[in-house]
């Protein structure tokens, strides 16, 4: 958007009257964390000024609080389950007007095809949707994933408009390794920001790490990690996803210095948590209420957000600014009465008041091309009675390595859900290349039917999960059949399925048919005995992750995360 600076300096002096003035509110100032009855002049989407104006159209806003549209810094999109379409009516009615969008889990499936997709796809909504380009496809050696994206596959992004640099660096073994394919794509981003990922990471591999170039971290558990990083000039996202909420957490490490090195980002946010709690506006209210100074919680929710990124024209309602504007009734609730996208209102009271566009999506549909399925695939040979077994952590990502000793029969290591043993399975999904890793599970209380996904971090491969093989394979099969998606399935019959046909990430409909639809499947799984303490899909989906310790599974096979290598399910008497 061209800005009308011509315009713009003629309304800003009162020579010519506004497109629209914000009457009588009361605005928020990020620069220096006031709040000021003032009017707010618009002309053609942008702030002209902010004092005492007259316009065309005039609002009053008397008694109401306004601030900057909310930024979030780290998401991806497609954790949603909806397409960028459905994710921009559902961030804009919680008053988020800007995202820094990660593509990585459709690169993963789509490769290039799955940014271009997402590019075109974001171009004309409600909502600002920057890029940044995914640093790490596969995330691992250990997986297959649908891409392999090198630095020279990421060139044709790296000067578009709305691309600001290379998300996420998971790879830091890569970075401290040298890796030449890992320094490719560091130097690509050249001149623009690189996002980090390093949980853990301390000390002098810490220093190497953002020596390399590498400026933020969104993985902060404690604050002494995230203060750690900021005394090395890192800037600290504070997270509060679906999956992983830090925020609370990292309050601490906020004081007038470090403060204006933070800010917020969501990473993965799903739809019930969308339409039920909000989104940077959940943020901004669970960190006031925590406490935190108020003029501090909405400049790491807007201002902060875009120093980083360097977007000099949004985050702040001060003159040459878009007129990105949310309206409150308090400064309690959090919800906004009015969001203004580029001087337009796009929703009111919570709900959005514009239509978005459909773009083709063709791309990034019929996803799924398994080789073959067969029972037999999901045979583990019994070298010994002793096996490696994931066993689950209540609320948590990570996993724990056990050894337990297995009925065997038939030369085959038999599971038994009464146990809370169950037979987990990946099966390759991009390249028919027929791979299928088999492993245990403890601990998801299963108590009979299946459970699947294409919703497999980060490779999005087909995870499945069951009490009986013969259910196991029924749900792949359903899978394949409706292109990706989520299935139950117990004695053979489909209980329910939640089809994503885009990439076997996303649904083609609107947020809230989703949100019922996982509802429902959620019930269905707890009646199936999964545990309170478990999202039946969400664990399922970091099941496949093998770069969360200590055990995994991937379309190769067992992985030892600690180890970084594939070990079989069977532990051999020399082993033992």
């Amino acid at each position: 958007m061209m800005k009308p600076i011509n315009d713009l300096v003629s309304v800003a002096r009162g020579m010519l009257p506004a497109d629209l003035v914000l009457k009588n509110a009361k605005v928020f100032n990020g620069f220096t964390g006031e709040f000021i009855a003032q009017d707010v002049a618009i002309v053609k989407g942008w702030i002209a000024g902010v004092g005492n104006y007259t316009g065309i159209e005039e609002l009053d806003l008397a008694g109401k609080y306004i601030t900057p549209g909310f930024i979030d810094g780290h998401v991806h999109i497609e954790s949603s389950l909806v397409s960028p379409a459905e994710f921009a009516r559902a961030l804009v009615a919680c008053g988020t007007t800007t995202v820094m969008a990660d593509p990585h889990e459709i690169a993963n499936v789509a490769g290039v095809d799955g940014i271009r997709y997402i590019l075109a796809a974001s171009e004309y909504l409600p909502l600002n949707v920057y890029i940044m380009l995914p640093s790490c496809v596969p995330t691992s050696r250990l997986e297959n994933a649908g891409a392999n994206l090198a630095a020279t596959h990421l060139k044709e992004f790296i000067h578009h408009p709305r691309v600001l640099g290379l998300g996420e660096m998971m790879d830091y073994p890569g970075v401290l390794a040298q890796d030449s394919t890992v320094l490719e794509k560091i130097y690509l981003a050249d001149g623009k920001i690189i996002d980090g990922h390093s949980p853990g990471l301390t000390d002098k591999d810490l220093t190497a790490y953002i020596a390399a170039g590498i400026r933020s971290d969104h993985e902060c558990m404690k604050p002494a990690e995230a203060l750690e990083k900021l005394a090395q000039g890192m800037f600290i996202m504070l997270r509060e996803g679906s999956a992983a909420k830090n925020l609370l957490n990292l309050l601490p490490i906020l004081n007038r210095y470090t403060a204006r090195r933070c800010f917020f980002a969501t990473d993965d946010r799903h739809p019930e948590d969308l339409i039920t709690v909000g989104h940077i506006n959940y943020m901004v209210k669970l960190a006031s209420e925590a406490g935190t100074d108020l003029a501090t919680v909405l400049q790491m929710a807007t201002i902060n957000t875009a120093r980083y990124f360097h977007l000099d024209d949004v985050g702040a309602i001060a003159p040459g600014y878009h007129a990105d504007i949310l309206a409150f009734p308090d400064l309690s609730v959090w919800q906004p009465e009015l969001v203004l996208k580029d001087g337009h209102i796009v929703a009111r009271e919570g709900r959005t008041t514009v239509t978005v566009p459909k773009i083709d999506d063709t791309v990034v549909r019929d996803t799924v091309h398994l080789g073959r399925v067969e029972q037999g695939q999901l045979r583990i040979d019994a070298v010994s009675s002793w096996a490696r077994v994931i066993g689950l952590v209540p609320y948590e990502l990570i996993t724990e390595t056990l050894e337990m000793e297995m009925p065997v029969s038939d030369g085959e290591l038999r599971i038994d859900a009464a146990e809370d043993l169950l037979k987990i399975a990946v099966f390759e999904r991009h390249n028919r290349t027929g791979n299928v890793g088999v492993g245990i599970l403890k601990g998801l209380g299963l108590r009979s039917g299946a459970i699947a996904t294409t919703i497999a971090h980060d490779s999005h491969n087909l995870v499945v999960v069951g009490a009986s093989d013969e259910d196991m394979i029924a749900a792949v099969q359903e899978i394949n059949r409706v292109q990706g998606g989520i299935t139950l399935v117990r004695e053979g019959r489909v209980l329910g399925t939640l089809p994503l046909p885009l990439a076997g990430l996303m649904s083609d409909r609107n947020i809230y048919t989703v949100r019922e639809e996982l509802a429902a499947l959620q019930q269905l799984a707890r009646s199936l005995g999964v545990k309170e303490c478990y999202d039946p899909f969400m664990t399922l989906a970091f099941l496949s992750l093998p770069v969360i310790p200590s055990l995994k599974l991937t379309d190769k096979g067992l992985v030892d995360v600690n180890q970084h290598r594939i070990v079989p399910v069977c532990i051999s008497n020399e082993e033992q």
